[in-house]
């Protein structure tokens, strides 16, 4: 299963569930965004030839990151790039999430184990803009 979360044409996260499954290889990003996120299901004996990654000069503008959920259950609020409360959904262990634009906050329901990827070099405070949660009194859970 995939859910895309989009606001106002924007797509800020897609979400790929730990139920998801396809034959073969296909990617859930347009070519044009600079985190590439794909999926891959190879028959035994499948061969992907050895290869190397050429220097490719790129520009990236905003941070984007890929949540590996690893362990336990956490709360994703999603934020609009004006830092406005949209909608809310859990992450299970097993679930992936590339998140590319607009803000988002987390809680951990239980223990959780994260493993994150995202662009480097880090560039410390410069990175990103924090921002007091604004939730609705009731969240909205897509």
């Amino acid at each position: 299963m995939i859910e895309r979360i989009v606001y106002n044409t924007l797509e800020l996260a897609i979400v790929v569930r730990r139920s998801f499954t396809a034959q073969g290889i296909g990617f859930f990003t347009p070519d044009t965004c600079s985190q590439q996120l794909g999926y891959m299901n190879r028959a035994a004996g499948h061969v992907i030839p050895p290869h190397v990654h050429n220097p490719v000069s790129r520009q990236v503008e905003y941070t984007t990151e890929v949540l590996f959920i690893r362990s336990g259950r956490l709360r994703v609020d999603f934020y609009g790039e004006d830092q406005q409360y949209l909608e809310s959904t859990i992450l299970e262990a097993g679930d992936v999430i590339l998140l590319a634009r607009g803000g988002h906050g987390f809680e951990m329901l239980e223990p959780t184990e994260i493993i994150e990827v995202k662009q480097g070099p880090y560039a410390g405070d410069a990175d990103k803009s924090r921002f007091e949660p604004n939730l609705p009194t009731e969240l909205k859970y897509r």
